[in-house]
């Protein structure tokens, strides 16, 4: 049976303030009033049934998943103790619904991605379903065209068709340096492609692979496992899952699977708009835009005579002004308010970080 997991599990450290441990991005309604986690689930309208769909997340959200997606039924929200990266959210995922269905085909999403047309979408999914299902050794990626050689994206080396515009992965680079990916870019997206994040995979195949690569990891899914659906569930998940061992998946399957002669890496290009809104300049290209550049998302603003100024408020009593600003972000909570160059946006993180540590947790 085909399911979808959305892993939602992220801690939008560079979307501070708005984003902060109680209400990570994900469930910020700050795209057109809705979240980021509706978005990627009511996006799977009409490729796997309500019921197939699962929410990988932190325990501590399950509350306002629920809230945010109640149409999630008792069992599809896979709680994590804590975070240790996506390979064990997705070795997770699969192992449960491995138990009850050794059939399983899973479909893996992210809650960070804003993606049109939807049509398309569902269209270029079900051709990487049926990829798994017609070779089910086969793990398969989908690749968006690269805008700019940027280093925080995996690229996917395109080698032999396999028909339908899919291509094996020759290479699975996770997050060249700078030099590598201007290389690959310069090659075009003929060669290369940016790895989207987004996986089709049956799930035996991702747990041997785990099993092969990561023997550790492995065994600690395993105990989990075998302990779900009896009274030791909730204490196995939360002795093993935090001593398992911190890696994406990226590294962990996609990169030395790309080199494996028992399983293909399958890549399938996804031409179409795709946006990760990873960041405050990401999530100012889904805001309304005026004549000058400006974009606003969400609050009350004025701004005179600027240019490429992001503003976003979660505050509705509070109004924001710029004068004679340019290519700035301001972003406003009642709690703190951000204030930095656009080019500066990556040192959000950072910064997130700094406040915890001087302010204390209460700001993050």
């Amino acid at each position: 049976m085909r399911y979808a997991v959305i892993m939602a599990g992220g801690s939008g450290t560079r979307l501070w303030p708005m984003s902060r441990e109680s209400t990570p991005k994900q469930l910020l309604p700050f795209i057109k009033g809705k979240s980021l986690v509706q978005i990627a689930a009511h996006r799977l309208e009409g490729l796997v049934s309500a019921p197939q769909r699962y929410i990988c997340a932190a325990n501590k959200q399950e509350a306002l998943m629920r809230r945010a997606l109640p149409e999630l039924g008792a069992n599809q929200f896979l709680g994590e103790p804590c975070g240790r990266d996506t390979l064990n959210a997705v070795g997770f995922s699969a192992a449960i619904l491995a138990k009850t269905d050794p059939e399983a085909v899973i479909a893996v999403f992210t809650a960070d991605h804003i993606i049109e047309p939807v049509d398309q979408f569902l269209k270029i999914v079900e051709q990487g379903f049926r990829l798994v299902e017609q070779s089910p050794n086969t793990l398969v990626t989908f690749g968006i065209a690269p805008t700019q050689p940027a280093t925080s994206y995996g690229y996917l080396q395109l080698g032999k068709s396999l028909g339908a515009g899919a291509h094996r992965v020759d290479q699975f680079k996770e997050k060249p340096d700078a030099v590598t990916a201007a290389g690959y870019f310069k090659l075009g997206p003929t060669r290369y492609l940016w790895n989207s994040g987004m996986f089709v995979w049956r799930a035996t195949t991702l747990l041997d692979c785990i099993r092969r690569y990561h023997p550790e990891n492995s065994a600690g899914l395993e105990k989990i496992a075998a302990a779900w659906g009896t009274p030791r569930q909730k204490a196995v998940l939360d002795e093993v899952y935090p001593t398992l061992k911190k890696i994406s998946v990226d590294f962990a399957v996609m990169e030395p699977a790309s080199h494996d002669s028992i399983v293909n890496v399958a890549a399938v290009p996804m031409p179409l708009q795709w946006l990760d809104v990873g960041s405050w300049p990401m999530f100012g290209q889904t805001c309304p835009r005026d004549a000058d550049g400006n974009a606003t998302g969400g609050g009350k603003s004025l701004l005179l005579r600027s240019e490429g100024v992001l503003v976003a408020s979660n505050d509705p009593a509070h109004l924001v002004v710029t004068v004679g600003c340019k290519d700035l972000i301001v972003i406003h909570t009642p709690e703190a308010t951000l204030i930095c160059p656009a080019e500066q946006a990556e040192a959000v993180k950072e910064v997130q970080k700094l406040v915890s540590e001087r302010f204390g947790t209460g700001y993050v």
